[in-house]
């Protein structure tokens, strides 16, 4: 699995093409997911995105996918799961202080990321920490959710402004107020 990982980042332009063209399409097919409905889809899906992200780049499913943005490096698979660049224990090789006999993670996403469309600009984006309450899921179909807004992504209504309390009754306000507990009988 790891000579398939580091096959990815050295094809890391093509690979990022393909999920591009991929990602059309599955974002393109949203009305019929939304008709079988996400969550029957959640369970196939995963199955499917873990088993060929799995070969080709040691997905670990933390269901906020970054590949695009890393060089098609996976970034959990540093053993310090770091999502934002390298720890700083890289030794001179190029290799990870953890696992000395691994390329590092960061260093084989730069890597990809030269190789790539465009420039190194979003490997630079920082990326937000992983929601271990989404860890397992699809990634794939939380991109179509996000780019279609549907589900917990769809836009919230308008809050509704607060209800205006009623007016008090006349004298309401000249009511007196119970003594507090203990106020009394002592000496001013």
């Amino acid at each position: 699995m790891y000579a398939v990982r580091l096959w990815s980042v050295r094809h890391a332009k093509g690979l990022n093409r393909f999920y591009q063209a991929f990602e059309k399409v599955v974002v393109a097919l949203h009305p019929l997911w939304n008709r079988i409905g996400y969550d029957k889809l959640e369970a196939p899906f995963q199955v499917l995105e873990k088993t060929t992200k799995g070969f080709l780049f040691d997905c670990q499913m933390c269901g906020q996918c970054a590949l695009s943005s890393t060089g098609m490096s996976c970034p959990m698979n540093c053993p310090k799961t770091l999502r934002n660049g390298p720890c700083g224990g890289v030794r001179p090789n190029g290799n990870c202080e953890v696992k000395p006999d691994m390329k590092c993670v960061w260093v084989q996403g730069w890597a990809g990321a030269e190789r790539m469309d465009g420039n190194l600009t979003k490997i630079k984006d920082v990326q937000i920490q992983v929601n271990n309450a989404i860890k397992g899921k699809s990634a794939w179909l939380r991109v179509v959710r996000i780019t279609r807004r549907v589900g917990e992504f769809a836009p919230k209504p308008p809050k509704a402004p607060p209800a205006k309390k009623p007016a008090s009754p006349a004298g309401a306000d000249l009511v007196a107020k119970p003594a507090t507990p203990g106020g009394e009988g002592k000496a001013a």
